[in-house]
């Protein structure tokens, strides 16, 4: 019996340029296996970035230290300590701007609104898709849950070759579903805000919905369900997303697009905002849901997700829990018993002393760890295979890193060398399970890293002499 022609590229399309993938079902791995031996598995390269960094004698505790959020992934990870950066200093300019424009670059900034070059995504998207993506895709998704604003290197991880921002930043989780799924037609904002109370774009995809699912579908029973199942998440993605409920059409306006301050309210003066741990990792965690959904239904293969910038200022106050067991009780200004930014979380690294227990910058770095562990655990699960049999974490390369190793402003060497660094399997291509001294430059781990995903072009100088990092290669 021929088997029906699906694949991962397989979406539901609506008006208003609305575009809903489906998840990995049977009959897609069936129809590839039958193409081809080997299932084929997308190129797929994502920048993860933490701002203000762990100090590099804290790396070398492993993950019985702050990283031990990250033990459960250990096997899909590689981690890289002392890795140096030094090369992407600017001359008057702190790392929280130069070691966060050179993380995944290798590049001092070129000016506040650009990088030195390409990030390593862009590179490897050039490569492998250099007419472009696939109709219906995402070409670059940028998002994140951050505050510090000024100079866009903070934020921004992801790069043209000339330097230039690779997509526009997502910072709120409406904006992420919006850029990955669409919008209720061509309306202006009142008629879309109204829209919005009575409807989901899923509404717009229902008659392809009933037909892909309906008495005459070639999808099995357990293909159908799982369907349902995938469209019932989005809903309720969209759901946390707008506050959507079932409500009158009469009903009043949406609240504000989210709960956190975002724009320049977000960063006052430079000073920082207050926030509660649950109103950051709230905001966060749908952020994370979003965009790793955006990966699973293949609407984007390339891109960046930052989770707080470089030299991020908050005030930070709540219970830090993990694994249901209370770790610590942030209160930043209490704490460090000061106002305005004297009193924000960055402090603590600028306070860090290796003889000392660190303990607040300790509790802060393991919270961090904790969240993109969220995110990672998210493309590490059943509703993430690929048509090989692996999770898209471990077929993808996620590469993750931050702006600083140390956090001392007095000493640039010491500042930008010992970043940490971690990456993915890459489908084989990396090693993991690891916790590796590198002891290269990031230059040279990042092009080590580019030549193992088949682009030919590099980062840094033209003129520079090449190094290999043979060791992370599998």
């Amino acid at each position: 019996m021929k088997q029906p022609a699906f694949n991962r590229r397989t979406l539901l399309k609506g008006l208003g340029g609305i575009a809903i993938g489906l998840p990995l079902l049977e009959e897609m791995t069936v129809a590839n296996l039958a193409a081809a031996q080997t299932p084929a598995v997308p190129v797929r390269a994502f920048n993860l970035f933490f701002g203000l960094g762990i100090p590099a004698p804290l790396q070398t505790e492993g993950y019985d230290g702050v990283l031990e959020p990250l033990a459960p992934l250990r096997d899909k990870l590689l981690i890289m300590r002392n890795i140096d950066q030094v090369r992407c200093d600017e001359s008057g300019i702190n790392a929280h701007f130069d070691g966060a424009s050179g993380a995944f670059t290798a590049e001092p900034p070129s000016g506040e609104a650009k990088s030195g070059g390409p990030s390593i995504d862009q590179v490897i998207r050039r490569a492998h898709y250099p007419d472009g993506m696939p109709p219906g895709m995402v070409p670059t998704l940028v998002a994140g849950t951050f505050f510090r604003r000024s100079r866009v290197s903070r934020y921004v991880h992801s790069y043209n070759p000339d330097g230039t921002v690779a997509a526009s930043m997502q910072e709120q989780p409406r904006d992420v579903f919006e850029r990955v799924f669409g919008t209720l037609g061509d309306v202006g904002e009142d008629d879309f805000r109204k829209e919005r109370l009575k409807r989901s774009v899923l509404d717009a995809v229902v008659g392809q919905y009933r037909q892909i699912t309906g008495a005459n579908s070639p999808l099995g029973a357990a293909s159908k369900r799982r369907v349902a199942d995938h469209l019932d998440k989005i809903r309720e993605f969209e759901q946390r997303a707008y506050e959507m409920s079932a409500r009158h059409p009469d009903s009043p306006e949406l609240p504000p697009r989210s709960a956190l301050l975002h724009g320049g309210e977000a960063d006052p003066g430079g000073e920082g905002i207050d926030i509660t741990l649950d109103e950051l990792t709230t905001e966060w965690r749908l952020m994370a849901d979003l965009y790793a959904l955006a990966i699973q239904t293949d609407r984007v293969r390339f891109g960046a997700l930052t989770f707080l910038a470089a030299g991020e200022r908050i005030r930070l106050t709540g219970d830090y829990l993990y694994n249901g067991e209370k770790r610590f009780t942030f209160d930043d200004g209490a704490q460090l018993n000061a106002s305005g930014a004297a009193g924000c979380s960055h402090e603590w690294w600028h306070k860090f002393n290796p003889d000392k227990e660190n303990v607040q910058l300790r509790a802060h770095a393991h919270m961090k760890m904790r969240e993109l562990a969220y995110f990672l655990g998210k493309l590490d699960n059943e509703d993430a295979v690929d048509a090989n049999g692996k999770s898209i974490l471990e077929n993808m390369l996620l590469t993750i890193s931050t702006e600083s190793g140390d956090g001392r402003h007095s000493d640039v060497k010491r500042e930008l060398s010992g970043v940490f660094h971690a990456i993915t399997s890459a489908n084989g291509r990396f090693k993991t399970g690891d916790i590796m001294e590198v002891g290269k430059e990031g230059v040279d781990v990042y092009n080590t890293m580019l030549d193992a995903m088949g682009a030919s072009d590099r980062l840094g100088p033209a003129a520079r002499d090449r190094t290999d990092v043979d060791g992370i290669r599998a």
